[in-house]
């Protein structure tokens, strides 16, 4: 059975005083619901704080993006080295890298390997626009970034990737894709491509999220799917009663 697995994504919000302010409400309601994996992703500058909140606590915490290079004149970057001395997680590959920074799969792919062998765990991100999605493009788009993202991987490595199956349509809007049509992407269009990478035992092991409009109404209904192992969750995230619910839920799976 695979552990089911929430992380918050706080996105550009919060300062440092705001973070530890959040955890500090959101630790004591969180904190007994040892079958989840639990991760919070600050901003940069929140990480140092919150990291130190956390300490010696079941919950994790993460950085949004890394870049691939160990050092050198990459202004306004920050090295996977620098990342793990306050996280265990590193978020790959959002869509709104993707969308607005100019994120390519190749640069997601260095972004894995760096983040790996660096020690952390690469929560990569791969989903296809409401154009791509009416275009009848979801297979090709999705299984695409898989492919990409984790090519030139071996197959230990992928004990410490996980995969967030997030439908740019969806993210912020508050039009979560369906249950049953958000499995199904992830069964044929995520875990196809694992097995034919690595293999079946493989793909049935990595553990895929959903993301995109998840709240503690709906998280239940997601978490039912087979293949839907937990959430990367945005807005939700920053809401401690609704951030509560997602992992109170994920934990009945």
């Amino acid at each position: 059975m695979r552990k089911p697995f929430v992380a918050g994504n706080w996105k550009m919000n919060k300062t440092s005083a705001q973070g530890v302010a959040l955890v500090n409400e959101l630790l004591p309601a969180i904190i007994g619901y040892d079958r989840v994996e639990r991760v919070v992703c600050p901003s940069y500058l929140a990480v140092p704080a919150v990291s130190a909140r956390l300490q010696g606590s079941p919950v994790g915490v993460g950085t949004q993006d890394l870049y691939w290079e160990t050092s050198g004149a990459y202004t306004g970057e920050v090295a996977p080295d620098m990342v793990k001395e306050f996280c265990q997680y590193v978020i790959i590959g959002h869509s709104e890298r993707r969308a607005k920074f100019g994120e390519t799969d190749e640069s997601v792919n260095k972004k894995v390997k760096a983040a790996l062998a660096a020690g952390l765990v690469a929560i990569m991100c791969v989903g296809e626009t409401l154009e791509e999605n009416e275009a009848g493009q979801t297979e090709a788009v999705v299984s695409r970034q898989v492919r990409e993202g984790l090519n030139g991987l071996v197959t230990a490595a992928m004990e410490n990737v996980v995969i967030a199956y997030e439908p740019v349509w969806a993210i912020g809007t508050g039009r979560a894709a369906s249950a049953e049509g958000a499995n199904a992407v992830i069964k044929d269009f995520i875990r196809k491509p694992v097995a034919a990478l690595f293999d079946e035992k493989t793909a049935q092991s990595v553990r895929v999220l959903y993301g995109g409009s998840v709240t503690g109404a709906n998280a239940r209904e997601f978490f039912s799917q087979p293949d839907i192992d937990g959430a990367l969750v945005g807005g939700a995230s920053l809401k401690p009663v609704d951030f509560t619910a997602i992992v109170a839920a994920a934990a009945e799976r």
